[in-house]
């Protein structure tokens, strides 16, 4: 299976719990492969982290007013940007944005590309 369809696979599932209040983990596939619930636990784990850093780089946005599925897309590639070093920084960003373009709003993609990007410039990279 791609890493692409496992990142979607974890995003599902954070967006699953976002709005029906059910752990992520029970929202998985029972297929699910590793490096998808490690994405979906290691999102849970530094959510407060990953939920600050949107909130400070979406200007003129609260983090509510934010789409749910959004949020999970740039919370999985936050995630991976700053504690997966086994995933370079444009492959986290470009995958968020791919997956913005397929299953969110035509305005999404942009959206997720500068956060991530100012995310990416601003704490990763420096």
């Amino acid at each position: 299976m791609r890493r692409s369809d496992q990142r979607r696979a974890a995003v599902v599932a954070l967006y699953q719990s976002d709005v029906t209040d059910r752990p992520p983990e029970q929202l998985l596939e029972r297929d699910a492969t590793t490096f998808t619930r490690e994405l979906v636990e290691g999102t849970v784990r530094d959510r407060a982290q990953l939920d600050e850093l949107i909130a400070r780089h979406a200007r003129g946005w609260s983090l509510d007013r934010i789409a749910p599925l959004e949020r999970n897309i740039m919370r999985v590639a936050l995630h991976e940007l700053l504690h997966r070093p086994d995933v370079p920084a444009e492959v986290a960003i470009d995958e968020a944005v791919e997956a913005a373009k397929e299953l969110c709003s035509a305005d999404a993609p942009g959206f997720v590309n500068g956060i991530l990007g100012a995310v990416e410039r601003e704490e990763v990279a420096s």
